[in-house]
């Protein structure tokens, strides 16, 4: 089954404002995340940062 193209500029226009600024937002986010795993880890800041390099990866290979 072959994968139509994802074309952002279908969906609502607060929708693509929303997605263009939760895109630029989520590395720092991402950032963020890794230096508080890296000084206290602890279960629940993993899980979170595994979710955010989820969504960092859905974003930038245009799944979401």
């Amino acid at each position: 089954m072959k994968r139509k193209g994802y074309n952002p500029y279908l969906l609502p226009d607060w929708l693509r404002r929303t997605r263009f600024y939760c895109k630029g937002v989520i590395i720092p986010i991402c950032g963020f995340q890794v230096i508080r795993v890296l000084i206290v880890p602890t279960t629940w800041d993993i899980l979170i940062l595994v979710l955010l390099l989820f969504l960092c990866f859905l974003f930038y290979r245009d799944i979401i």
